[in-house]
């Protein structure tokens, strides 16, 4: 299997958690910078499944020689009946912004008293040529907070507190964050596949 990795992404924070999860298994992971013709698919899919798996297919047919990895993954909230879900990165509009989304976020929970439980959710997707290979998925349960705190991730980040922690996903190190947040636990399937398939 070849030892470079293309990330079926145009999000450069997104590529970051990867490349610090994953960047001891391959000599070089790029994402869809390395496709610049590549026209981003519709994202047309119900679930986070589909829609990984449709972004894994579109980057694997441009580029058939290489081994693509996608993700799709997003916040659910209880309490909005599993809302943004996968949605979660256009829930302010088509044009949102994830400060756009994090206010539209607490706006929508206005009143709604804590425990306010959500997870995150992520599907990793692996393909090469025009075969999905394997699926992996990744949760991570927590509560939404009623103001922002932190300034590191991304996304929901600074409104998401862990279980088990005081702290968002926006005050917590990378490192921590990294080792139980929902790609973090997706990749880490992606990373036994990747051994035995190597």
């Amino acid at each position: 299997m070849t030892s470079s990795l293309i990330v079926a992404t145009h999000n450069a924070h997104k590529t970051g958690e990867m490349r610090a999860i994953l960047g001891d298994l391959f000599d070089a992971i790029e994402d869809l910078a390395a496709i610049p013709g590549l026209v981003p698919p519709e994202e047309n899919g119900s679930t986070f499944a589909e829609n990984s798996a449709i972004k894994a297919l579109a980057a694997a047919k441009e580029r058939p020689e290489a081994l693509i990895i996608a993700d799709d993954s997003g916040l659910e909230v209880d309490a909005l009946d599993g809302a943004p879900g996968i949605y979660s990165s256009r829930f302010a509009g088509a044009d949102a912004t994830d400060a756009s989304n994090r206010e539209k976020l607490i706006v929508d929970l206005k009143g709604i008293p804590a425990p306010r439980t959500a997870r995150f959710r992520c599907v990793v997707t692996v393909a090469q040529k025009s075969e999905v290979l394997a699926t992996f998925d990744g949760t991570v349960e927590g509560s939404i907070a009623t103001e922002m705190s932190g300034e590191g991730g991304f996304g929901y980040d600074p409104l998401f507190i862990p279980e088990g922690y005081d702290n968002s996903f926006g005050e917590l190190s990378e490192e921590i964050k990294n080792g139980m947040s929902h790609r973090g636990r997706a990749l880490a399937k992606f990373r036994e596949w990747r051994s035995e398939h190597s």
